[in-house]
């Protein structure tokens, strides 16, 4: 990596001290079991670029929104096959996004949404000491993005202790 080169996918906040956007904060990152603020503020960045580019798109298409979606189908799709927008959302539909519709596509949601870990915590924990398996590859980074098709491939790695069904770490079968 080149000396001085910008290694922050970020943006913090300008004001660093707003305590509603503190307890919002606290909030996502309690309710997501994210590791810091700092994987918020990634996924916000992420968020705004996302924004940025629809509006683009609609601001090169002059207004036309038929002819903005045509130019950035492949944006569209990508975002379609990674779950955060529906097939029938267009580019109008990705200025209306919300953050948690990003956090809810990370690996570590979606472990815990498939109740394979108790807690997002746990969940966490169970990704990045490789007991958790995308189809045939461990996967160790709880931030992932996992894609609309590859969520039923989620589940523990067979050589992992935990994916035996008597474990006591193992989430209670409801």
């Amino acid at each position: 990596m080149a000396l001085g080169s910008n290694t922050k996918f970020y943006e913090t906040p300008n004001h660093p001290f707003q305590g509603e956007r503190i307890a919002d904060e606290i909030n996502l990152v309690g309710r997501y079991g994210l590791k810091n603020k700092e994987e918020l503020w990634r996924a916000q960045s992420e968020l705004r670029s996302y924004r940025r580019e629809a509006r683009s798109l609609l601001g090169r298409a002059l207004g036309d929104p038929e002819a903005a979606e045509r130019e950035g189908q492949e944006f569209l799709d990508r975002l379609r096959r990674i779950g955060i927008l529906d097939e029938e959302d267009t580019l109008d539909a990705i200025l209306s996004l919300d953050v948690t519709d990003l956090l809810e596509r990370r690996l570590q949601t979606v472990v815990y949404r498939k109740g394979l870990a108790n807690t997002p915590e746990q969940a966490r924990q169970f990704i990045s000491h490789g007991h958790i398996v995308v189809g045939d590859s461990r996967v160790t980074r709880p931030s992932k993005k996992v894609a609309v098709g590859e969520e039923n491939a989620v589940g523990f790695d067979e050589t992992s202790p935990i994916s035996d069904e008597l474990h006591p770490e193992r989430a209670e079968e409801q």
